[in-house]
């Protein structure tokens, strides 16, 4: 489901920590591009896109397809009860401004997505904040740290 204004809480929560978990643990300076599917800050499985790969839009569907049905299982063992309908969000260095890599896995992830019987949620997540490349809804920070008592993301 694309991201709308206004955001909910539960989904601007979701997202903050997916900024906050790739700040915090990818230190190199230009990170691959890396497609996780699942809850952030508390379950995901990844996929990462190497330097130099030639990954198509077949492909790449095929691979959110795995990642989703993995995710899905794994949700459902962690959490004990059918999981929500898990989230796709790409990580990659730069801005939040439009990169072909954003196009090709959000592409991706509605094919796989609607192959599945359901609705995505698709935001591509740097360094310094998100965004929906569909809507165009985006959330930016300046300095964003983790608040004070709250547990470091788990994966």
């Amino acid at each position: 489901m694309p991201v709308l204004a206004p955001i909910p809480r539960a989904t601007h929560v979701a997202l903050r920590a997916a900024v906050l978990d790739f700040r915090e643990t990818d230190h190199r300076r230009r990170p691959p591009p890396t497609v996780h599917v699942g809850l952030p800050g508390r379950h995901a499985v990844r996929f990462v896109h190497e330097p130099g790969a030639v990954v198509g839009a077949a492909l790449a569907a095929d691979v959110v397809g795995a990642l989703l049905q993995r995710s899905r299982r794994e949700l459902g063992a962690l959490l004990g009860r059918t999981p929500p309908v898990p989230l796709v969000w790409l990580t990659r260095s730069g801005t939040t401004a439009g990169h072909d890599a954003d196009v090709l896995w959000s592409a991706a992830t509605r094919a796989a997505y609607a192959e599945a019987g359901l609705v995505a949620t698709f935001v591509v997540v740097t360094r310094d904040g998100w965004l929906d490349p569909v809507t165009g809804v985006r959330r930016e920070w300046r300095r964003l740290r983790r608040r004070s008592g709250a547990p470091p993301p788990r994966t």
